[in-house]
């Protein structure tokens, strides 16, 4: 009898043991990018636009309503954010800057979910398009077989229309492009109309594709041993606005306010606007100017709006075929799921459209994360956070530890209600280069938010050596009284003794650099 007790004992232990393995199983995580999509949700507070998916997702995630990227412009913004370092310490502050060739040691965020057990993949847009950084991954940049051709692996994923017509002039325009500058940016394929409806079936295009190659590659991953890190970057709502038509159909272009602010700031600095030269790029919007010297007519700025909503709404039904999969599968109750947009767009807000600038329309962003423990229970907060802190939260949550050198901090406590915030101010800034700065100067502006004030400051730069000279302008705007950022207070001497003590934190907190 007592070598059975012993037997049933050893049994029982055993199976505790098994367990609590079973519930100490890594988190896999999914990682989701959309391009260029400012908070223009439901979820934060869009009445206008058509979100169900992302909105009913926010639901049981922590929406984080004030977080911030740390450039305004893809190529810095997702080398922060995927390497943890601000733009002053990579060096990476345009859209020409390959982070690898300018940091070849630097080790990414999923080079270290792998070093610690992770399988890492990626599919489309992580890093920025064509340098999708091969190293990073275990299965790097997987696309769509369709897209396989080898004269298209250079290709951006924005850059495919459906219409042949339209298809055989880019191809036309490209190859004459190519053939001036061999090394064109994307490869000249960037060119064509801003927008295409085609009444298909959302596989028809790319991100639609993506979609259905990342449900396989979940059902591959889930046979795996090992947890999984998979990326998934959707291209739109980045230009130009192609998806099916019965996404456009759910908008009445007539319907939607236009922005509420089409001018410029009040006593703003001429660089602190963009010049919109990436809209310039496509079809029909090559007279476009500055800001400053140009206004979008109000036909083009309505379906501008409609085709961004248009996207938006289509990037929503492609990620919710994605969370099924992972519900049927499975694997919903293990995975964490982060959703994140790169930076903000301008829908004619400050009379300028696209990216690329300080101001809160183009550095606020959406980022949702979900943790399926019982500890978080989802909610909205408004704590300040950067994307920079996603990658220690991520390690904080999967239980592995974060690299010393990094800067972001965890944003854990605030998803566990333990935490108000961790910080209280966010980092950006914007390189404004010669060709698309109104004057032919180089600038370098920083700006830091608070919950109160955005404060920008404007630097001469120095390209060669890389170092910030003289101080040359300045902002200031109040984010209580103006949250659209209206008018430039750093030209009344009653705030000079705020600038003052915000110009110690923007010493501070760009110290990497000087």
């Amino acid at each position: 009898m007592r070598v059975i007790l012993i037997a049933w004992c050893l049994v029982s232990l055993l199976a505790c043991q098994s367990g609590s393995v079973e519930e100490q199983k890594p988190y896999n995580i999914l990682f989701v990018s959309i391009d260029d999509l400012g908070p223009n949700l439901g979820a934060y507070d869009n009445p206008y636009i058509h979100s169900p998916n992302l909105d009913e997702f926010a639901k049981s995630a922590t929406v984080f309503r004030r977080a911030y990227c740390q450039a305004a412009v893809c190529a810095p913004s997702r080398a922060s954010l995927m390497t943890g370092i601000r733009p002053d310490s990579s060096g990476v502050w345009h859209l020409g800057d390959k982070f690898r060739i300018i940091n070849p040691d630097a080790v990414t965020m999923p080079q270290w979910f792998s070093k610690h057990g992770y399988y890492t993949v990626n599919i489309g847009k992580i890093f920025h398009n064509y340098m999708p950084d091969s190293i990073s991954w275990d299965e790097p940049d997987l696309r769509p077989a369709r897209y396989l051709k080898p004269a298209w692996l250079k290709r951006d994923g924005e850059t495919f229309y459906v219409n042949e017509e339209t298809q055989r002039k880019q191809k036309i325009k490209r190859d004459s492009i190519i053939a001036l500058r061999p090394n064109y940016y994307a490869d000249g394929w960037n060119n064509g109309p801003a927008w295409e409806w085609e009444d298909v079936h959302d596989s028809m295009y790319f991100d639609g594709a993506q979609t259905e190659l990342a449900i396989k590659t979940l059902e591959r991953l889930a046979e795996k041993s090992k947890p999984f890190y998979l990326a998934l970057g959707y291209f739109r709502p980045h230009l130009p606005f192609a998806v099916p038509k019965k996404y456009w159909d759910l908008y009445d272009p007539e319907k939607l306010p236009l922005a509420s602010n089409p001018f410029l700031p009040k006593a703003a600095p001429i660089m602190s606007m963009n010049s919109m030269y990436e809209l310039r790029g496509y079809d029909g919007f090559g007279h476009i100017k500055h800001p400053s010297e140009f206004s979008m007519n109000e036909d083009t700025a309505r379906i501008l709006k409609q085709g961004y909503y248009a996207s938006v709404s289509y990037i929503d039904a492609q990620f919710a075929k994605v969370l099924e999969s992972l519900k049927q599968l499975g694997l919903d109750k293990n995975t964490i799921v982060v959703v994140w947009g790169d930076h903000g767009w301008k829908l004619g807000e400050h009379n300028g459209w696209c990216k690329q600038t300080n101001y809160n329309i183009d550095i606020h962003v959406p980022l949702m994360v979900y943790s399926p423990t019982s500890e978080f229970k989802g909610g909205q907060t408004f704590a300040i956070t950067e994307l920079i802190d996603i990658f220690p939260s991520l390690c904080e949550l999967a239980n592995i530890p974060s690299p010393s050198y990094i800067h972001g901090e965890s944003f854990v406590p605030v998803m566990k209600n333990k935490s108000d915030g961790v910080k209280s101010i966010a980092y950006s800034q914007f390189h404004r280069r010669p060709k698309v700065s109104p004057d032919g100067q180089r600038y370098m502006g920083y700006s830091i938010v608070n919950a109160d004030w955005h404060y920008v400051e404007w630097y001469s730069w120095d390209a060669e050596i890389k170092m910030r000279g003289d101080l040359v302008a300045k902002e200031l705007y109040n984010l209580k009284d103006d949250p659209e950022e209206n008018q430039n207070l750093a030209v009344d001497t009653t705030y000079d003794n705020l600038m003052s003590k915000l110009n110690k934190s923007i010493t501070l907190g760009f110290k990497w650099q000087f």
